[in-house]
């Protein structure tokens, strides 16, 4: 049944329906965060913006907007949707990260070599996978399987890892014009995270394509931040 309500002039009811068009569409609108737990992706809350600093208890944060909120991230992360509503509940307009090593990592490097790395993917065509822009708007980050040694149809195990040197860590040097590996112990905020530039991190490319292995788009990162360095 339609809502209507009275015109003023007329006295007559009318449609009321053209009035929340927009109400409409934001309540229909994918929700990126929902699209990435949907996935399996777990995600914990992370601090947001406040003015120009961090919403956190922390003095002086040297992070602000940018970094978990609690200490025991990588135990409390969840994908499941109900715990996730609920942290919206309780912090609303709050980021979220994603720790890695898991059921993801990601390839971080500078958006202007991230930008040049893509293009020479898709003419290539090999698999490029989920790609996001970070919220300060200067890091492509490239959503890859996890760096962990198959071991046949019974699937991974997660003991057999190897150290790289391009491994990232949560305070992981923000300056590097190079390679960043988040893997195990790191994690990465995820869309529609804010930064307190006001800039907002968003899907570039395929958020809902399969992960691509991490090994095969390293030459194209690496060629990429050398010619852009």
């Amino acid at each position: 049944m339609a809502v209507t309500g009275t015109d003023a002039d007329t006295g007559r009811e009318r449609p009321r329906a053209r009035l929340i068009p927009a109400m409409r569409r934001r309540r229909e609108a994918p929700d990126p965060l929902d699209a990435f737990v949907a996935r399996g992706f777990a995600v914990v809350p992370a601090a947001a913006p406040l003015g120009p600093a961090c919403s956190c208890s922390r003095v002086g944060c040297p992070s602000p907007g940018r970094h978990p909120l609690s200490y025991g991230w990588r135990t409390e992360a969840s994908a499941d949707p109900a715990q996730v509503e609920v942290w919206r509940t309780r912090l609303p307009g709050g980021n979220f990260a994603s720790p890695t090593g898991t059921t993801h990592d990601v390839l971080d490097i500078p958006a202007a070599a991230g930008e040049v790395a893509l293009a020479a993917l898709l003419a290539s065509a090999q698999p490029v996978g989920p790609v996001a822009l970070c919220a300060d708007g200067d890091r492509y980050l490239f959503f890859t399987l996890p760096r962990v040694r198959a071991l046949g149809p019974d699937g991974l195990d997660e003991d057999e890892w190897w150290p790289c040197e391009l491994d990232a860590h949560p305070d992981a040097d923000p300056d590097n014009s190079g390679v960043r590996w988040h893997t195990r112990g790191s994690y990465v905020l995820v869309p529609p995270a804010l930064s307190v530039t006001g800039g907002r991190a968003r899907w570039i490319h395929g958020d809902q394509d399969a992960l691509p292995d991490p090994v095969r788009l390293l030459t194209a990162l690496v060629d990429a931040c050398d010619r852009t360095a």
